[in-house]
């Protein structure tokens, strides 16, 4: 598993201290103590996975997770300080594939760094053909009534993992494991987001409803989807 990562941050003790354990672990690191230096190193030296921290002077990290999403899919794990649901939302509406408030736990860190790198190579099953969807996991492409449509990495593994399990009610704990990793099962914060965008996004393209919430349980994907004058 062990990759490139890149790692940017304003505080040069955290990108010391990460990039000591993330070495330790076996990667490939390069650091970088200012937003702009840091997307020339995106640039320069293609990463496999990127972690930023959310508030540096110049752009920000929300910026930042734009200009890597617009290159493509590469993850993006956000640091911050800052632990209110709006700026979660912020960043994770702007490409971010995890949040890790500081302090944070370096094994804690590590294992969501482990657990995005892993996603890559899991996508490799044929193409689910399920109602309205086409999810073909190697091209990462999916249609809906078929219109493509575009998701993010994270966003595009949990629909992945919900469209593997149509009609079916999957557990909060379940959907954060299998899409974040075990560590994030008490943050139920990621789901409410990115099952909301996901949300927005199908029912913009086929204006139908496709993830019902089960409440306190979890949420149940029905790949027919279904509109409110035929509920």
């Amino acid at each position: 598993m062990p990759g490139r990562i890149l790692v940017i941050d304003d505080e040069p003790q955290i990108t010391r201290v990460l990039r000591a354990a993330l070495t330790a672990q076996g990667f490939d690191v390069r650091t970088a103590n200012d937003p702009e230096e840091g997307l020339q190193v995106f640039c320069d030296w293609p990463p496999d996975l990127v972690v930023t921290d959310l508030v540096m002077p110049g752009l920000s990290g929300v910026e930042v997770c734009r200009a890597i999403r617009a290159a493509g899919e590469t993850p993006i794990v956000i640091l911050s300080v800052r632990d209110h649901e709006r700026s979660k939302v912020e960043a994770l509406d702007a490409g971010a594939d995890d949040y890790v408030t500081k302090p944070f736990g370096i094994q804690e860190l590590l294992a969501r760094v482990r657990a995005h790198l892993r996603r890559a190579p899991e996508r490799t099953a044929a193409a689910i053909e399920t109602g309205d969807f086409v999810v073909d996991s190697e091209a990462h492409s999916i249609t809906v009534v078929g219109k493509p449509i575009h998701l993010t990495p994270t966003e595009f593994d949990l629909l992945l993992y919900l469209a593997r399990h149509p009609d079916k009610v999957i557990t909060h704990r379940t959907l954060l494991a299998a899409v974040w990793g075990a560590q994030s099962t008490y943050q139920p914060e990621y789901l409410r987001v990115f099952v909301g965008q996901l949300r927005k996004k199908l029912e913009a393209r086929s204006g139908k409803q496709y993830i019902v919430t089960e409440p306190w349980v979890g949420y149940r994907f029905v790949p027919e989807g279904w509109t409110e004058d035929t509920e």
